[in-house]
């Protein structure tokens, strides 16, 4: 258990530097030596992990999703509760921002960004569809393309909170997005109940780590 443990955090400790690495120095730029070097780890143990600068992206997309909220009786309420808490993330998450970066780094030579948005774009289609068997939404909605949309929005959005402001404003503009963006897909009954404001991450985060401390006691 204890070998198992350490595993787990010599490859957290990776991802984090590779994150850093790619965040400051762009995924062309980036080297092994340098992820080695501020990861304080050997070569062996970077691949033994990963076995390419790209499976190291991979890993890095993958902190993207790698998070688990309360279940919700609304699953467009998931819906909602999964943007804000992302866009929280990506203000505070340094793994996170660089997930982000990485998946629209059009410099990224030799990096397959693709996976990227498969996983983000496969995860908000099944939300979707649970929801539309639910009956939240409205009849018209095709739960691929809506996804599509709304990935895509939140991706320039996210983008454009870069650029003006560091991403300090991003909750609130997720919340402008979501309030734009739902009454064109859900039922009216239902997205009266949700809850969509920029307090609702911090909410919701904090009712994850209860969880996560009751099931370990």
């Amino acid at each position: 258990m204890a070998r198992q443990e350490r595993a787990i955090r010599t490859r957290r400790t990776i991802l984090e530097a590779a994150a850093a690495v790619f965040d400051e120095r762009g995924y062309t730029s980036a080297t092994i030596g340098e992820i080695l070097q501020r990861a304080g780890v050997t070569k062996g143990a970077l691949y033994f992990h990963f076995g390419s600068k790209e499976e190291l992206a991979l890993g890095v997309f993958e902190e993207q999703l790698a998070i688990s909220l309360p279940p919700q009786a609304s699953k467009l309420q998931e819906l909602v509760d999964s943007g804000l808490v992302l866009a929280r993330r990506l203000r505070e998450e340094p793994l996170v921002r660089a997930s982000v970066g990485l998946a629209l780094d059009q410099g990224a030579l030799g990096l397959d960004r693709t996976p990227a948005f498969r996983m983000w774009i496969d995860q908000t289609t099944r939300t979707l569809s649970e929801a539309k068997a639910q009956g939240e939404l409205l009849p018209h909605v095709k739960v691929t393309e809506t996804a599509e949309l709304l990935v895509a929005s939140f991706s320039g959005v996210q983008l454009l909170s870069q650029l003006r402001c560091q991403r300090e404003d991003l909750e609130r503009r997720v919340v402008v997005l979501f309030d734009h963006f739902l009454p064109s897909v859900a039922v009216p009954a239902v997205l009266a109940r949700l809850d969509i404001s920029a307090e609702r991450a911090g909410r919701v985060l904090a009712e994850s780590g209860e969880r996560l401390e009751s099931v370990a006691g």
